[in-house]
């Protein structure tokens, strides 16, 4: 406790501002256990940025935090990019104190003579993405906490091609950072040199979403009935233009959750993967007798779809179900237009589901398999340029139609779910209908994912306990199957539990235990980036031998994940 205190009234010197002093002296006299927990270790700047709780202390997101590594970013620049002049573009979200935290950032990079644009109001991450290239900047920051509670808020970096920071720029900013005192921080800013921007990016950015999101030249989209929420953020700026120019006009937006507002009133959470999030939208889609409804994450780079099922009821996809639905129709467009010659690939993780691997071998296309976290995938563009990137997703809702943005993006990927369920209801077909027709032609796939929060101190050592666990004492059997695998990216090896056969994981090392029966059952856990969280990913499979047996085989598999759920003592 003692170094606790002495960390804290650091935060009582001239460095911090008289406001900060002012909340550090309070907690030290009326709350020493919210000062322990703001100050029992630093805001970890990670290999995407920092995202955690807003406040005063070094394990918070505040003026300093962010300014430090703002330094440290422009310190890495500075070392490392040998430019006349070098560019940054800022973003940031609908959460409270986003619109601030950006001008600090914009101050501190500009008082290391760095150029900066700034948008002139909250914008889609995917948008963020797009600008670092469009307007040729070394590097691009975000200030988001994507689909956190309203308290947090976050700061993700982006490198020149546009994609978020991965090795060896990942590891070097955090060195500067690191290094850094808050002491010299610069936060004097150079005004001239920070460019305000808004609607010549968002013109172009949309046109390009359009382009790629837009692949049936004669498909009626004036047919299609839609229900939008942004659900309080940042698509509110972007989707419904895109919508209106890429032709579809029957576009019912929620309006009790239009306006961008960082307390989210209307939702327990502003999670598109969660079918409460949605609850208002699919009430409004069976009023209307909407075909699809769409929700995006308060960054605008996830969206969670909604459509009709076999007997008429909304039904919230999941995050794959969505993946292998869009990933088909990609590869059909391009195989119709004759662009399938061996030199294109899809991407996706090691925790999505391996249908899409499936979905692509079909169309003689390779899928690149990378690491959690959309990064991994803008890097796969960037590390095979000889190749055609046709598309790319995620289990956690987020998708990327072709490379001209290099993250998730909510815009371009609510046009393509719209484009498939536009010509699937012209074929006399549903967005639904498409993803059993998969199921009947590849086995149908049924994942689920189970998080549990651990919060504090305690929490993040019962996380690492979890996983210590089940690595050193890894399961043999689950219900009823053997395990085959199990593949650890920590240790970059994946051992054969029947033969004891050790093999190589060629990808950078990450804290993800994979287990795999023989018939493809999977389980995969993870402890989160950005939460205190450990999360869970289940997937199990079976044949379906016509689409009218949907439901049965479904609830077959819905079973078998929960009787592995409760085996695991994880319920």
């Amino acid at each position: 406790m003692n170094e606790i205190l002495e960390k804290a009234k650091q935060w009582l010197t001239p460095t911090f501002d008289t406001e900060t002093q002012n909340e550090i002296e309070t907690l030290l006299q009326n709350n020493p256990k919210d000062l322990a927990d703001r100050f029992y270790k630093d805001m970890e700047f990670g290999t995407g940025g920092m995202r955690g709780t807003m406040g005063a202390g070094t394990n918070r997101i505040n003026k300093y935090t962010l300014g430090r590594a703002t330094q440290g970013l422009s310190n890495y620049l500075i070392e490392n990019v040998h430019k006349v002049q070098l560019k940054v573009v800022i973003a940031y979200d609908c959460r409270h104190n986003s619109k601030k935290f950006a001008k600090v950032v914009a101050d501190v990079l500009s008082a290391n003579n760095i150029k900066v644009f700034l948008f002139e109001d909250l914008r889609p991450t995917p948008e963020l993405s797009f600008a670092v290239r469009h307007l040729g900047c070394d590097a691009g920051i975000v200030l988001t906490a994507s689909h956190n509670p309203p308290e947090y808020n976050g700061y993700k970096v982006y490198w020149a091609d546009g994609g978020q920071i991965v090795p060896p720029h990942d590891g070097g900013i955090i060195a500067k950072v690191n290094a850094l005192d808050f002491s010299e921080i610069n936060f004097d800013a150079q005004e001239d040199l920070i460019q305000i921007i808004g609607t010549d990016v968002d013109k172009v950015f949309i046109k390009n979403a359009v382009k790629n999101g837009s692949l049936s030249p004669n498909v009626a989209r004036e047919n299609l009935k839609i229900v939008f929420t942004s659900l309080h953020g940042t698509s509110i700026m972007s989707v419904p233009d895109a919508l209106l120019e890429a032709g579809y006009t029957d576009v019912h937006i929620v309006e009790e959750q239009k306006a961008p507002d960082g307390d989210f009133p209307t939702v327990k959470s502003p999670n598109p993967e969660e079918p409460e999030a949605l609850e208002m939208a699919t009430d409004l889609a069976n009023k209307t007798g909407a075909d699809i409804v769409i929700g995006t994450d308060p960054d605008c780079d996830r969206l969670g779809v909604a459509v009709r099922d076999l007997d008429g009821n909304m039904k919230l996809m999941n995050g794959n179900q969505t993946m292998v639905v869009m990933t088909e129709f990609l590869l059909k467009k391009w195989k119709e237009e004759g662009k399938i010659n061996g030199k294109q690939f899809v991407g996706s993780t090691i925790v999505s589901t391996e249908l899409v691997n499936n979905v692509a071998t079909n169309y003689g296309v390779e899928t690149k398999v990378g690491l959690t976290g959309f990064k991994w995938i803008a890097k796969m563009v960037k590390d095979f340029p000889e190749l055609n990137f046709i598309g790319g997703g995620e289990e956690s809702f987020g998708y990327m139609v072709g490379d001209f943005v290099r993250d998730k993006d909510a815009v371009t990927a609510t046009l393509l779910a719209c484009e498939v369920a536009a010509y699937a209801k012209q074929q006399g077909s549903s967005f639904y209908k498409e993803l059993l027709a998969i199921y009947t032609r590849d086995r149908f796939y049924k994942e689920h994912l189970i998080s549990i929060t651990k919060k504090g101190m305690d929490g993040a050592a019962e996380i690492k306990q979890m996983l210590s666990d089940m690595r050193n004492n890894p399961l043999t059997e689950i219900d009823g199957e053997k395990i085959e695998s199990l593949s650890d990216y920590q240790a970059s090896t994946r051992k054969n539990i029947i033969t004891g056969e050790v093999t190589k994981i060629n990808l950078p090392k990450s804290n993800v235990l994979i287990y795999q029966t023989k018939s493809g059952t999977r389980i995969a856990a993870r402890p989160s980036g950005t939460e205190p969280k450990i999360k869970f990913y289940f997937s199990v499979n079976t044949s379906l031998d016509a689409i009218e047996n949907a439901e049965n085989v479904e609830a077959e598999l819905d079973a078998k994940i929960q009787r592995i759920i409760t085996e695991m003592k994880l319920n």
